[in-house]
């Protein structure tokens, strides 16, 4: 049974209007490694910002509402705040992406600092006229391969306000590649995901499965929509054209990444041909 919807979107977020006019296909485009990161291997910006767009062109091409921008080859991640410079390269990179999907429809464009730089991917959105920012951790604190990471939502909210930034707040309930530092959360998903909704102000929710490319658990998706229904609900991760059906019975969109690779390798480029098998298996 498809899941019940706002009456309204929350505030002027272009993001949150499109929600209600049907499900939403959002792809990845992951960042080869930035100059300055230890894996950059020489790439000069300019090449990167043609391979990203290249990368944008392909998932709207083939019938997708919009991409999320993020620095995935940027490891190690900082655990919060990024160098001024990716920030920097980010914004140029995201003002060079096409911003029209298909019949002229005006695309969604996002952006996800990794690890969990809020405040610079809202920073980055505000520049650049984005609609989204995915936060993989907005409230709470989880134990990751960074570390310790807390969520800041109080200074995300302020800042969107200072900015007065029409942009979205996409956060990860109990986000992949991570442990819930609170045994309560792990227990019970939908506890964290009204905290998030009711405490910290999410806009929209994301829920995935362990780890990158990793099926998201049908059953915490539930869980999450019974707990904030009618709350804007995305499967962020092993989402395939099997799948993809049973899951937007339930969410309101899906993020993939992986899936829309050449060979299903997260570094390789964009296929068209995996990104065209995900649309008509949505029944686009």
């Amino acid at each position: 049974m498809a899941r019940a919807r706002r009456e309204e979107p929350r505030g002027d977020a272009p993001f949150l209007q499109r929600i209600g006019e049907g499900k939403l296909l959002l792809g990845m485009v992951h960042l080869p490694p930035l100059p300055g990161s230890p894996l950059w291997r020489g790439e000069r910006l300019a090449a990167i910002v043609e391979r990203s767009k290249r990368d944008a062109e392909a998932i709207l091409a083939e019938g997708f509402d919009g991409y999320l921008l993020e620095n995935f080859g940027d490891t190690p991640f900082f655990p919060d705040r990024v160098p001024p410079h990716v920030l920097t390269m980010m914004t140029r990179i995201a003002l060079a992406l096409p911003r029209a999907a298909g019949r002229g429809t005006p695309a969604i464009s996002g952006v996800n600092v990794l690890r969990n730089d809020a405040l610079g991917a809202l920073s980055i959105a505000a520049a650049a006229g984005l609609d989204v920012i995915r936060v993989n951790v907005h409230s709470g604190v989880m134990v990751t391969d960074q570390g310790l990471i807390e969520g800041r939502a109080a200074e995300t909210l302020r800042a969107r306000s200072l900015l007065a930034a029409p942009v979205a707040i996409l956060a990860d309930v109990l986000v992949k590649h991570a442990e819930p530092l609170a045994p309560r959360s792990l227990a019970d998903p939908g506890a964290h995901a009204r905290d998030l909704v009711e405490r910290a102000g999410a806009d929209a929710l994301v829920v995935t499965g362990p780890a990158t490319g990793a099926p998201t658990d049908l059953a915490r998706l539930r869980a999450v929509s019974r707990a904030v229904p009618g709350r804007p609900l995305f499967a962020g991760s092993g989402v395939t054209p099997r799948t993809i059906g049973r899951i937007l019975e339930i969410a309101d969109g899906v993020i993939i990444g992986t899936a829309l690779k050449v060979d299903g390798d997260v570094h390789a480029p964009v296929d068209p041909r995996r990104a065209r098998a995900m649309v008509r298996a949505a029944g686009r």
